[in-house]
């Protein structure tokens, strides 16, 4: 098949995508149209069928598998298909792992390295509240390590929460080594639990979007109150450690106009809100310019870095 990123623009298209998203719309002149949304693991592409009850437009819904062909142009600086011919697939005519984007990392093995951190940990309390979690609770570990950490902006793909959490515990686990002030305990255990809300806060693939939940309520949110509920279920938790646990994830965003409740007040969450922004940008720094493939040096102008991009040269 045609992966989405080996599209260029004036190329013809005749293979199958999982559609993400379809949507009826009206042009400007009242004529009826439909946005839609074609997704392989090498991502996304927008497409439009100008037509829709043109005779070579079959019956499909979102999440369909669909055979489409049509031609890809570029509108506002992005691709986009125009889909002259499509049809819903058939099972047996397509290969569901050629559509979900997945870590290029070994889910086994990220896991067991987050036990490993778990196993370092020597607060009793810390330790029976990670177990329960991360090694006891079966449905949340299936759900945590196939969740993406985040709908579009950095790891959404199969396996991102645990790919994006395990790297935050390694750099927070690197700042206990380097700053004594820190309590390595409250860290890791904050690290391993600031983003598990995401589990409740998204939907899984191949829909990847926000639930009800998540949208109501938010991940920071949805995750502290899944430590609390944890708690109650351990026995003379010290209040003071429930406490500071919570802060570090209910701040770990860093700003109140970043979705945190509260600013980080204290080291750890300071260096937990670090840790995280860290690797969310220094992800999506490297998905851009994966996603750009052979593209000239300078990528234009990014909004989430308020910068025009540009690839560094070769020495």
């Amino acid at each position: 098949m045609r992966f989405i990123n080996e599209l260029h623009e004036g190329d013809r298209v005749g293979a199958i995508y999982l559609c993400k998203q379809k949507q009826a719309a009206v042009t400007k002149n009242g004529k009826p149209y439909e946005n839609v949304i074609l997704q392989d693991k090498t991502g996304t592409i927008d497409a439009k069928i100008w037509d829709p009850n043109s005779s070579g437009i079959d019956d499909f819904d979102a999440l369909d598998y669909v055979e489409v062909v049509g031609e890809v142009s570029s509108f506002a600086g992005a691709l986009q298909v125009t889909i002259r011919r499509a049809r819903k697939a058939g099972e047996g005519e397509y290969d569901p792992k050629d559509y979900l984007p997945v870590s290029e990392n070994s889910t086994e093995d990220m896991y067991g390295q987050l036990v490993t951190y778990i196993n370092s940990i020597k607060n009793p309390y810390l330790v029976q509240l990670l177990n329960r979690l991360f090694v006891e609770d079966a449905e949340f570990q299936k759900n945590f390590t196939s969740h993406s950490a985040a709908k579009t902006v950095h790891h959404g793909f199969i396996g991102g929460l645990l790919e994006h959490t395990l790297s935050v515990v390694k750099l927070c686990d690197y700042y206990c080594t380097r700053y004594p002030i820190l309590k390595r305990d409250l860290l890791i255990s904050a690290a391993l639990c600031h983003d598990i809300g995401k589990t409740k806060e998204l939907s899984a693939f191949p829909l990847n979007d926000y639930t009800d939940e998540g949208q109501l309520l938010g991940h920071i949110v949805i995750g502290t109150e899944m430590i609390h509920d944890i708690i109650r279920t351990i026995p003379d938790f010290p209040r003071k450690l429930e406490n500071e646990l919570k802060h570090c994830i209910i701040a770990h965003h860093g700003e109140l106009e970043y979705g945190s409740p509260k600013k980080p007040a204290l080291a750890e969450a300071v260096a937990l809100n670090l840790a995280d922004n860290t690797d969310a940008r220094m992800e999506t720094l490297t998905e851009i310019f994966s996603n750009a493939g052979a593209k000239k040096e300078w990528l234009g102008f990014n909004r989430l870095f308020e910068s025009n991009l540009r690839r560094t040269s070769e020495v």
